[in-house]
C-alpha cells in the first residue's frame, strides 16, 4: 500500500483550522441584533468591534508569519485558537462595550488574524513544491466553507438558545482543534525526515531567524517596500478587496434592496457567491500550477472589472437570469487572486514570501475597509451606488494593469539573507550581483 506523504496530512489538518478561524472570524455578523436587543448598545458601537476585528486579521498576518519562523507553525497555531477562545469564552461576562471590542475585535481578532492566508503561504511554501497552487487554492477555500458551515449553525442557536450559547460554541470550537494541531501539524519536512511533496532535494530544518518576530517583519516590510514588484502587488490586492469584502460583501444587499430585492433574497445571492467562491478558488489553485500567475491576475482583475460595470444595468427587484450569471462569476472570481499572489511573493521574495504575502494581504483589508466607507458615503451623497460600481469596475481594470506591469521584473537575486528576501536583477547596482560560474 502506497504510504501518504505526510504534507498531506498537514494540508488536512491546516484546512481544518482554517474552516474554523473563518466561521469565527464571521461569527460577529451573527451577534449584532441580539447584542443590540440585549444591552441597547447602537449597530455602530458593536459594529466598531468589528471593524477592530477586521484590522487586526490584516495587520496580523505578517507578524503571525514571522513568529511561524521563530516559534514554529505549531505553537502559533495553537495560541492562535486558544486567543479565539478566550476572546469569546470572556464575552459570557461582558456588561459594557469596551469589553466586546477588547473581546471579539482584539483578542479574535489576533487569533483569527494568526490563521489567516499568510498561515495558508507558510504551510504551502514549506511543504509543497508539487501542487502547490493546488493546495493554495483548496486551503483558502477553507475560509468559504468555514462560513458556509459555521454562519447558518450559529445563526440558529443565537436564535434559538441566545447569543451566549453562539459564543460558547465557538469558545469550545477552538479549543477542540487545539489537540490536533498538536497531535498531527509539524512545522518542517526535516521533523519528519522527509522532503517537501515534490522535492528532489533534502531540505534541512530552516535556523531561526536573527532577531524578534516583529523586527522581521517590519524588516520584511522594509526590503519588500524597496520592489517595483511589492508595490504592484500590494496595489492591485489592496483593489481586490476594495472590490471584494469592501464592496461586494458589505454593500450588494442594502444595494439590491434599493432597487426592489427582498433583503432576503439579497442575503441569498449573498450566500451563493460563497458557494462559488469555493470551486472558483481550487480551479484557481489548479491552474496556478499551469499558467504563469501574472496573467492569471491580469485576466481575474479584468473580468472582475467588466461585471462591476456591468452590475448597475442587472440590478432588479428579482433575481433574474442575468443576476445569476453574475452571482456565479463573481463568485468563481472572488477569492480566485490568492493563488496566484501567494506564488508571486514566492517568486519575488523567496524565503520571505509567506512575510511578504502577510503585509500584501494587509493592504487587502485595508482596501475593503476603505472601500466600505466610501461606498456608503456614495449612497448617503447621491442616493444611489451606481458610481460605486463604476468605480470599482475601473479600479479592478486598473489591478488587471499593475498584474501585467509585473512581467517587467520576472528575473530574481538574492539579497538580505537574513530573511531570504529577493528583489529583481535590474534594481540592484552591478556590484551587488554575485559572480557568475
Amino acid at each position: 500500500m502506497r504510504r501518504i506523504h505526510p504534507a498531506w496530512i498537514v494540508a488536512a489538518v491546516t484546512f481544518i483550522a482554517l474552516i474554523g478561524a473563518a466561521g469565527f472570524r464571521a461569527t460577529p455578523s451573527v451577534l449584532l441584533q441580539p447584542l443590540h436587543d440585549e444591552f441597547g448598545w447602537s449597530l455602530g458601537t458593536i459594529s466598531a468591534a468589528v471593524s477592530v476585528n477586521l484590522l487586526l486579521y490584516g495587520l496580523t498576518a505578517p507578524f503571525a508569519a514571522a513568529l511561524m519562523d521563530r516559534f514554529g507553525i505549531r505553537r502559533v497555531a495553537m495560541a492562535a485558537l486558544l486567543l479565539v477562545s478566550a476572546g469569546s469564552f470572556l464575552t459570557l461576562w461582558m456588561e459594557h462595550s469596551w469589553q466586546l471590542i477588547l473581546c471579539w475585535g482584539v483578542l479574535v481578532g489576533l487569533g483569527t488574524g494568526s490563521l489567516a492566508l499568510g498561515f495558508v503561504a507558510t504551510i504551502t511554501g514549506r511543504w509543497f513544491v508539487k501542487h502547490r497552487g493546488l493546495v493554495t487554492g483548496v486551503l483558502t477555500a477553507g475560509g468559504a466553507t468555514g462560513n458556509l458551515i459555521f454562519l447558518p449553525v450559529l445563526s440558529r442557536i443565537a436564535v434559538s438558545d441566545g447569543w451566549r450559547t453562539a459564543a460558547l460554541t465557538v469558545s469550545v470550537a477552538a479549543l477542540l482543534v487545539v489537540p490536533l494541531i498538536a497531535w498531527r501539524l509539524r512545522d518542517h519536512p526535516a521533523d519528519l525526515g522527509v522532503t517537501a511533496l515534490g522535492s528532489t532535494e533534502e531540505i534541512a530544518r530552516p535556523a531561526k531567524p536573527v532577531g524578534g518576530a516583529a523586527r522581521n517583519a517590519l524588516r520584511g516590510l522594509r526590503d519588500a517596500a524597496r520592489t517595483r514588484a511589492f508595490w504592484l502587488l500590494a496595489g492591485g490586492f489592496a483593489i481586490c478587496g476594495a472590490t471584494t469584502n469592501g464592496l461586494v460583501g458589505t454593500h450588494f444587499i442594502p444595494a439590491a434592496h434599493d432597487h426592489g430585492m427582498p433583503q432576503t433574497t439579497a442575503a441569498g445571492l449573498l450566500a451563493l457567491v460563497g458557494l462559488f467562491d469555493i470551486a472558483g478558488t481550487i480551479a484557481s489553485g489548479w491552474l496556478t500550477d499551469r499558467v504563469d500567475s501574472r496573467i492569471l491576475l491580469g485576466g481575474y482583475y479584468f473580468l472582475r472589472g467588466l461585471s462591476l460595470l456591468v452590475l448597475p444595468s442587472i440590478l432588479a427587484a428579482t433575481a433574474h437570469p442575468g443576476m445569476l450569471v453574475f452571482i456565479l462569476f463573481y463568485g468563481l472570481d472572488w477569492v480566485a487572486t490568492v493563488p496566484p499572489t501567494v506564488t508571486l511573493c514566492r517568486e519575488y521574495f523567496g524565503a520571505a514570501g509567506p512575510i511578504v504575502f502577510g503585509w500584501v494581504f494587509a493592504s487587502h483589508q485595508f482596501g475593503a475597509a476603505a472601500a466600505a466607507t466610501a461606498a456608503g458615503l456614495v449612497r448617503d451623497q447621491l442616493g444611489t451606488y451606481t458610481a460605486a460600481w463604476y468605480g470599482a469596475g475601473a479600479l479592478a481594470i486598473l489591478a488587471s494593469i499593475l498584474s501585467l506591469m509585473l512581467f517587467a521584473g520576472k528575473r530574481l537575486r538574492p539579497i538580505a539573507p537574513g530573511i531570504g528576501l529577493a528583489v529583481p536583477a535590474q534594481s540592484l547596482p552591478a556590484h551587488s550581483l554575485p559572480a557568475q560560474g
